[in-house]
């Protein structure tokens, strides 16, 4: 399964980014993480195949993951944007049960990195 993440980019604190996740076959749960500079890599959201989606609890109320079946591509919607979620957001896949694990999660995207500035 190849992952192909896109969408980053640079924007101002308040703002909204909406990232991509294109998936070359059908996997069970695809993933969002992040990984800021001298920091370790952090869980984002999760949605499988069933719509079932998990969330850190300190993103929950601005960022949304949602998938388009037709074209397995899954998106995470990130509104009100601040400083320290500047990030490389990476996007990663793996087959049921869905996890919040790094390391669960067999296929990864290459990043795209996400600046938001004060």
């Amino acid at each position: 399964v190849q992952l192909q993440a896109y969408g980053g980019g640079v924007v101002r604190a308040g703002g909204s980014l909406r990232l991509s996740c294109a998936a070359s076959a059908p996997t069970g749960a695809i993933g969002w993480f992040r990984q800021a500079p001298g920091k370790e890599r952090e869980f984002v959201a999760t949605l499988d195949l069933l719509g079932r989606s998990l969330y850190a609890d300190s993103l929950k109320d601005r960022f949304t993951i949602f998938r388009n079946n037709a074209d397995r591509t899954v998106y995470l919607q990130m509104n009100n944007l601040k400083p320290e979620d500047t990030a490389v957001y990476f996007c990663a896949a793996k087959y049921l049960p869905v996890t919040t694990k790094a390391g669960d999660y067999t296929y990864w995207g290459q990043g795209t990195l996400v600046t938001v500035s004060s």
